[in-house]
């Protein structure tokens, strides 16, 4: 029976794979890493399981709590620490705005409380280093997920996307959204040390500059809503009024871009500035209904949160040592391997970004908790059926 049932995991993380490679036309595949990934993967070497039931105390800490990605995030964690029958403690903490050095004071009170794992989405790269090095010295594993610290300040990434498509995403939906002629676009981005905002706001001027096909796209301005969504309405508006020609606002930020797409409304300008970027579906369904939203992306929270968990978990039990090219099973995810990233540090990739309008935007809402959940829950039963043959 635990034979089948890796026999079924693996083909179910080698049919999620086909899937991608088919091209379906709301999922952007990548490269790059990714496609490393997916040579690492179709190898199909031993992958380490966990043995359930041991004693992980694991803390998740994200940015910011109230965040609606983050709660996803915390959801998935939590679905599997009851998979796996944990026995240790688990916690969902943070500061109430996104704020570096409330962060740092919550890591160092997860250290003093001997946790297993701390899990973090860091609001600074380097800010946080040190308590994170700190924790790891007491034997803390860090596992970083949605925002990474700098390397020595971690044991392993989970990486939701690959980063360094990210740039090419925004400027295809800023094309999509305003046509092949282009237009004059602005970021709206969450705060100014957030590593993944940084990543992905480099990766786009990258694409801009190098790639002809976006050379009718001009980016004006790059401004800051902290991820709260009082200042994200506010910085909307101040590029309207400071731009009396902006086109579209792109924003990388599920705050941010809910908040651009209010403000637009609220101001009925959504005929003359369109709003993109990463949104979370249940918050931009109206917008992207009205137009004033018509394309965005974004990927699952909860299987970040259920990946992170998994290696976690794997980590403090040693069944894992976090080294470069391990292979590792994450329950109804399938199969992952752990490889070495550009900055020296170690990631696990977690999958492609989805894209989200008018013609898809239904099945990822609907009043049972999203089309995401039914679909996960019918692969799931698939797999057991699989497994029971």
């Amino acid at each position: 029976m635990q034979k089948n049932l890796k026999i079924a995991a693996g083909l179910f993380a080698g049919l999620m794979l086909i899937a991608t490679a088919n091209g379906a036309q709301n999922t952007l595949a990548q490269s790059g890493t990714a496609a490393a990934t997916m040579a690492a993967t179709m190898a199909m070497g031993p992958a380490v399981t966990a043995k359930p039931g041991q004693n992980v105390s694991f803390t998740l800490l994200p940015k910011n709590v109230g965040n609606p990605v983050f709660a996803e995030a915390d959801s998935g964690a939590q679905e599997a620490a009851k998979e796996l029958g944990s026995t240790g403690k688990y916690q969902f903490v943070g500061p109430d705005k996104a704020d570096v050095q409330s962060q740092i004071e919550f890591i160092k009170s997860q250290t003093t409380q001997n946790v297993n794992v701390i899990a973090i989405s860091a609001n600074d790269a380097n800010a946080v280093v040190p308590a994170l090095k700190d924790a790891r010295s007491k034997g803390v594993k860090v596992v970083a997920w949605d925002s990474p610290p700098a390397p020595d300040g971690r044991d392993v990434f989970i990486e939701q996307v690959d980063f360094s498509t990210a740039g090419q995403v925004m400027a295809d939906m800023a094309l999509d959204v305003l046509g092949a002629n282009g237009g004059k676009f602005a970021v709206l981005s969450a705060t100014a040390d957030a590593a993944n905002q940084n990543a992905w706001i480099a990766s786009l001027k990258d694409t801009l500059k190098t790639n002809p096909k976006y050379a009718k796209l001009q980016l004006l301005d790059v401004v800051y809503g902290n991820d709260d969504p009082d200042k994200s309405y506010s910085e909307a508006q101040g590029l309207v009024d400071k731009y009396p020609d902006l086109q579209l606002i792109m924003a990388p930020t599920t705050v941010g871009i809910a908040a651009a797409a209010k403000a637009m409304q609220d101001g009925k300008m959504c005929d003359k500035v369109k709003v993109s970027g990463l949104g979370l579906p249940s918050d931009m369904v109206a917008y992207t209904k009205n137009g004033c939203a018509p394309e965005f992306a974004l990927w699952s929270f909860k299987n970040l949160g259920y990946l992170t968990y998994y290696t976690g978990y794997l980590l403090a039990t040693k069944a894992i040592k976090g080294a470069d090219g391990e292979a590792f099973m994450a329950g109804r995810m399938g199969r992952y391997t752990i490889q070495k990233a550009s900055d020296g540090g170690l990631f696990v990739l977690m999958g492609p970004f989805t894209v989200f309008n008018k013609a898809n935007i239904d099945q990822y809402v609907t009043p049972a908790g999203g089309a995401s959940a039914t679909m996960m829950a019918t692969m799931s039963a698939t797999m057991m059926a699989t497994a029971a043959k």
